[in-house]
């Protein structure tokens, strides 16, 4: 069983003119870090991806799944 975890960074920060690295300063990482966030090659801690959330004022859940999310536009089965 893979452990990915699925991410709307990038499209958040996209929404809101936000860069990596005013990200990164925001909550105290290094910019690299939001890029390896954004393409699935690290993991959030619980409190990173809490910290995340909260800077975007979303649910975790919102920002974060184990399951892919839908393509905008698909509808859920």
């Amino acid at each position: 069983m893979s452990e990915v975890v699925y991410n709307r960074i990038a499209m958040l920060r996209a929404e809101r003119s936000i860069s990596r690295r005013e990200l990164a300063d925001a909550l105290g990482v290094h910019y690299q870090t939001i890029g390896y966030l954004e393409r699935g090659e690290y993991s959030p801690s619980l409190y990173l991806a809490l910290r995340i959330a909260d800077f975007f004022e979303v649910n975790v859940e919102i920002l974060f799944s184990t399951k892919p999310f839908p393509r905008l536009g698909e509808r859920s089965a």
